[in-house]
């Protein structure tokens, strides 16, 4: 969420910053209704010296034996006044945290303007695109002909955009979320934590999942909400606390699974896994001093990118534009791996800087060491990387002629030792 203070001393800024993201101005809008909310509140602090002014003097009307009828009545129509005022009060701060929950972060200043992805820049280029004698498949071919990737069953037991993985790629795909936690833990500094996949309607506030994206989620009939990552859970750890500045930075690692209803995506990416309701990722978390969060946007990101090295794919990474950046986001950068089957790039993870955006709709702050106030804190998060993408990437790039797929070598001390899945005898 904004800061209205700081829309009221930048209102040119501001609707600025929303025209980049392709929305109209509103600091107008906004700033009548807290121009209503700050009036309410300073008639009602005037009504209540009133009333202690005149409280004072029924005491004192009273002390001399003096009537004090006539005063008591005024005190009693400041107190319904007083009551009438704090009410609007409250209406309007209602009303303008309303709209503020509905608006995107702004954008850092470096980051490209434009109305979608066509305007994302590509920063760098990892590696080359491997070499095949023979018409590479795309992965739902490669896993049908294995036999081990079944879109049908899946369809039969819960519907479209769900599969069923069984024999060496049900391994591999829990090599490598395992290979991703041990890379992340052992050598990034990640602490590994198994969350929740349930949360209640505040954690979902908190990251900015609601309340302008509840059709993207799954709600459980009691009123819990399935996660659509697990940016969701870690970062609400510290939602409400304040933590100690030596806390931070504070680096969260989870592989959970996640789920999306996909609300929009009808007629995109219908075959295979790339666009699934559940789906297992690796999600990288950081709690940072503000002063700390564009340098760990770069570490972040520099941590999923090393997955990919050690799986030997060829990526690039691009900084998404105003127009294709996330909601809670100041700055992303994505991870885009090669995909053979298909020609093309496709993203594996999405690493942000959100600022203090998420921590203001999540109280979350920090006291300064030395100074009398508190400060919020800096989140981000990032893919460390969605699992099933990465299964695709693997089995597209590691493919040979006969449909079997290699094993990277970073995966085989966790498929005890094998370096190729063929199909079943």
């Amino acid at each position: 969420m904004l800061d209205i203070k700081w829309i009221r001393d930048n209102p040119a800024a501001f609707d600025s910053a929303l025209g980049s993201r392709g929305m109209e101005p509103m600091s107008g809008a906004l700033l009548a209704l807290d121009a209503r909310r700050r009036e309410a509140q300073t008639e009602a602090q005037a009504v209540q010296e009133d009333r202690n002014r005149l409280s004072k003097e029924v005491g004192a009307a009273k002390a001399r034996g003096e009537d004090a009828a006539e005063i008591i009545a005024r005190v009693g129509q400041l107190k319904e006044r007083q009551g009438e005022l704090e009410a609007a009060q409250k209406a309007a701060e209602a009303e303008l945290n309303e709209v503020l929950a509905g608006i995107p972060n702004i954008p850092a200043a470096d980051v490209p303007v434009g109305e979608d992805e066509a305007a994302n820049v590509e920063l760098r280029r990892h590696g080359a695109p491997p070499a095949f004698d023979f018409e590479p498949k795309q992965h739902f071919e490669l896993g049908e002909l294995l036999g081990q990737m079944d879109f049908e069953t899946a369809a039969r037991l819960s519907g479209a955009r769900f599969v069923l993985l069984s024999g060496a790629l049900a391994r591999l795909e829990r090599a490598l979320g395992q290979f991703m936690l041990d890379l992340h833990t052992g050598e990034h500094g990640y602490t590994e934590v198994q969350p929740p996949v349930l949360v209640r309607d505040d954690a979902l506030f908190g990251t900015g999942q609601l309340p302008k994206f509840a059709e993207d989620l799954y709600r459980t009939g009691d009123g819990y909400w399935l996660i659509p990552t697990a940016e969701v859970p870690l970062t609400n750890i510290v939602a409400g606390q304040m933590v100690d500045e030596g806390y931070l930075p504070r680096r969260y690692t989870a592989l959970t699974p996640c789920f999306r209803s996909e609300a929009g995506a009808a007629g995109k990416d219908t075959r295979g896994m790339l666009r699934q309701h559940q789906f297992d990722k690796v999600e990288l978390v950081s709690i940072t001093h503000p002063d700390e969060s564009e340098a760990e946007l770069e570490r972040k990101t520099a941590c999923a990118e090393e997955v990919l090295k050690r799986l030997g794919l060829h990526y690039r990474t691009v900084v998404l534009s105003t127009g294709d950046m996330g909601f809670s986001a100041t700055k992303t950068y994505d991870i885009e791996v090669w995909l053979p089957g298909q020609g093309t790039y496709r993203e594996i993870s999405s690493c942000s800087n959100c600022g203090d955006f998420q921590a203001r709709r999540m109280n979350a702050r920090f006291k300064p060491a030395g100074e009398k106030g508190t400060r919020f804190v800096h989140t981000l998060n990032g893919s460390g990387i969605a699992v099933g993408r990465a299964l695709i990437a693997v089995m597209e790039n590691y493919q040979q002629a006969d449909g079997s797929i290699v094993v990277p070598e970073a995966l085989r001390p966790y498929m005890g030792g094998r370096d190729v899945i063929g199909a079943p005898e």
